[in-house]
């Protein structure tokens, strides 16, 4: 990849669960200001690499190899310091706080921020309301009366409140209709060209190499692909796995 800094680097990354290998020696890297993807089958281990990247596995996880943050190293990094160096991750059943209004939902998101005492941490509301307009219509809506649609908006919205460089979306299609499909994609376009860079773990592999810069393919936890997204988007393999008639985003989940 072309790439002036690296701000994500991933190497030789393993992960467990008791006797079962979920991850084997996988690697990766996302440029500063790029959208790099991860297609893979269900179970191929694409939620367990965002999970062992992101901190996050459950108690019964093991993590094995080496992840960089814009040159530093992570391990033994608990998910809150990651969160305060500039990472988020959405995950993929969202995880929203139902019965609150989507503006506390969006506010919870900024909490470290307020925490530490950072001026003007608010004001990053009205910029997630410039991107999801519909989120401030739905401003006083309880989150868990929100379409799917919308629960992914504010997904995605509360994680920006956190002032990500690295923003990590998981699946982040799933479940919705093309045409908020469409659109979903056509904001994670426009947070690369703001500056975020972004990890995106995809069900919908056609959609997802269109958008991205450069694509990992992950079978059975290991990387078996990668290069620039507009060649594995032509690749024969990748065109019979995942994009061939009907196959698209059929029987890809995490």
């Amino acid at each position: 990849m072309n790439a002036t800094r690296t701000l994500l680097e991933v190497s030789n990354l393993s992960v467990r669960y008791g006797k079962v290998h979920a991850l084997t020696g996988a690697s990766l890297a996302v440029p500063a200001g790029a959208i790099v993807t991860v297609i893979g089958a269900n179970g191929a281990g694409k939620s367990t690499l965002l999970n062992a990247i992101m901190g996050a596995l459950p108690v019964s996880g093991h993590a094995a190899g080496d992840v960089r943050y814009d040159a530093q190293a992570l391990g033994g990094w608990p998910v809150e310091r990651r969160v305060a160096t500039g990472m988020s991750l959405v995950p993929e059943k969202r995880e929203l706080f139902s019965s609150m209004s989507v503006e506390d939902n969006l506010l919870l998101g900024g909490f470290r921020r307020y925490r530490a005492g950072e001026r003007g941490w608010r004001g990053t509301l009205d910029e997630v309301y410039a991107l999801f307009p519909r989120l401030r219509e739905r401003a006083s809506q309880a989150a868990g009366t929100l379409s799917g649609g919308e629960r992914q908006m504010l997904a995605v919205g509360r994680a920006l409140m956190a002032k990500p460089s690295l923003l990590m979306l998981d699946e982040p299609s799933l479940g919705l209709a093309p045409r908020i499909v469409r659109e979903i994609f056509h904001i994670i376009a426009r947070l690369r060209d703001a500056g975020v860079s972004i990890l995106l773990v995809e069900q919908n592999a056609r959609a997802a190499l269109q958008v991205a810069d450069y694509g990992y393919v992950l079978e059975t936890g290991e990387v078996v692909l990668e290069g620039p997204a507009a060649s594995l988007a032509t690749n024969p393999r990748v065109i019979e796995s995942y994009l061939g008639l009907g196959k698209t985003g059929a029987g890809e989940g995490t």
